[in-house]
């Protein structure tokens, strides 16, 4: 360890945070969280490794950085962001959970369940994260059911724990009302409003103390006090705790737009379809620097084209729409070159009431290679001429990983909403070409059965019980 990282190094504060190795280039080659980031960056040197890859990344250590954050859940999300935004090599080599977990919880359900994914879905289903390392997730998850009960299986009576039960982790006694309602409090929570619903469970007991609802207002009591107890561990999720002029990648697009502060919301926008087909559009939100996915949204183009100008015209257009809802953007990353960059500034310069005193900055992209870790990426900035320059930044630069990082998210998800249109479409037309099914029975084959596929390998016996022997004969004469 040189001496300038030795003396560095005895500023680390006993504090959350993420900390990222570098090498003698200055590439980021390592991002790690801690609880106490004096204990956690300080092992490095202090200990001997057994582990010879562990042994080979200090050794190319050369200098350290960190970022603090309130709580070391915060810290996890923000190391989960940072590693997709970074891609180190270190990461890759010493790590065997290389994905993100998200929460999932489906509120349209009558009883709805709490699972964990790697792969979000449009499936109506809401999600949150993501995280990277499932143990802390699942450990903070498990210490919220004892404040709002909930069911991880489908409430199946041969399924069902009794001990679960009696510890009172599922929620067997309240009704499905009750029930969501208590998950849309644990949602809060898990979005940051942890003070927020303190404040109406404090209300709510003594609602329920004032009716002489007893039983009531102790469930709620206890409530109160088992959050308050996880308050150190508890905050987590979309929303940062950051000081966000410690994020180079920031600064740089600050400097770079000539901003007068670092854009704290970004937006990127992606368009997929295939020929003119399933046409849609993504909106993907970062706050400070990380995804925020609660602010995601997407498109169904009114027009069915296959021109990704015009489309991105559209869609640019129907954001303005909602710039006092859904807020304002500093920056707005366009997925395209110059055709799109300049469909979506005329789509800014004709919308003639702005209600927002700055002006939003616009970048496009002018990429070689393909999406994914070996796309490289240049910023493509509009000039006051009318014309176009591409700004020539080193690929490593945390400017363009930054920008590359959102580009990514946004075609990810552009391109699950479309393969949803699509699956959803062929899933019906298989149907709806068959006369004398109608639509209530189409959704209960499909309820039942998933898709077209499995339809046709279902048993007669099964169709017959579910449709009927005469739409039975039907289905099964026409698939």
């Amino acid at each position: 360890m040189n001496k300038k990282l030795e003396a560095k190094l005895k500023t680390l504060p006993n504090t959350p945070g993420v900390y990222f190795h570098k090498d003698a280039t200055g590439e980021v080659i390592y991002v790690g969280k801690a609880a106490n980031l004096k204990n956690r960056v300080r092992s490095y040197f202090n200990r001997k490794h057994e582990d010879a890859k562990t042994r080979a990344l200090v050794a190319e250590v050369v200098d350290t950085d960190w970022i603090e954050v309130e709580t070391e859940l915060d810290a996890l999300f923000f190391e989960s962001e940072m590693v997709k935004r970074y891609m180190p090599r270190y990461n890759i080599l010493l790590r065997d959970d290389k994905s993100h977990l998200y929460v999932r919880i489906d509120m349209k359900s009558e009883r709805p369940v709490v699972s964990y994914t790697r792969e979000p879905l449009d499936d109506g289903a809401e999600y949150f994260g993501p995280y990277y390392g499932g143990a802390p997730i699942k450990q903070a998850m498990r210490q919220l059911r004892w404040v709002f009960p909930y069911y991880t299986h489908a409430p199946d009576a041969q399924r069902r724990s009794r001990l679960e039960q009696q510890l009172g982790l599922e929620p067997v006694r309240l009704s499905s009302d009750d029930y969501k309602r208590g998950l849309k409090q644990l949602i809060s929570v898990v979005k940051g409003n942890r003070v927020a619903i303190l404040r109406e469970l404090e209300s709510e007991m003594k609602v329920a103390s004032a009716a002489q609802e007893f039983e009531r207002a102790a469930m709620l009591r206890n409530q109160i006090k088992n959050l308050r107890a996880l308050q150190k561990q508890i905050l987590f999720g979309d929303k940062e705790f950051l000081d966000i002029s410690k994020d180079q990648a920031l600064v740089e697009l600050q400097e770079l737009l000539g901003l007068e502060s670092a854009p704290a919301r970004i937006e990127g926008f992606d368009i997929s379809h295939l020929s003119g087909t399933n046409v849609v559009a993504s909106m993907v939100v970062f706050k400070n620097g990380a995804a925020s996915r609660a602010d995601y949204r997407k498109f169904k183009m009114k027009q069915q084209l296959n021109d990704d100008t015009a489309n991105m015209r559209e869609v640019i257009t129907r954001r303005l729409n909602h710039l006092s809802d859904w807020g304002v953007p500093d920056v707005v990353i366009i997925d395209g070159g110059q055709a799109q960059l300049a469909a979506a500034l005329d789509a800014y310069r004709d919308y003639k009431v702005v209600p927002c005193s700055r002006n939003i900055k616009f970048i496009g992209r002018n990429k070689s290679g393909d999406h994914g870790k070996n796309a490289k990426s240049q910023p493509i900035l509009p000039r006051g001429d009318g014309g176009y320059t591409v700004i020539s930044i080193a690929h490593d630069s945390h400017l363009v990983k930054l920008v590359t990082r959102i580009d990514e998210e946004s075609h990810r998800f552009a391109i699950s909403y479309h393969t949803t249109l699509r699956a959803k479409a062929s899933r019906q037309s298989a149907l709806d070409e068959i006369p004398g099914i109608g639509p209530k029975t189409k959704a209960k084959l499909l309820k039942k059965f998933g898709s077209v596929a499995k339809i046709k390998r279902a048993d007669e016996k099964e169709l017959t019980r579910l449709i009927g022997k005469e739409k039975t004969r039907l289905v099964r004469g026409h698939l």
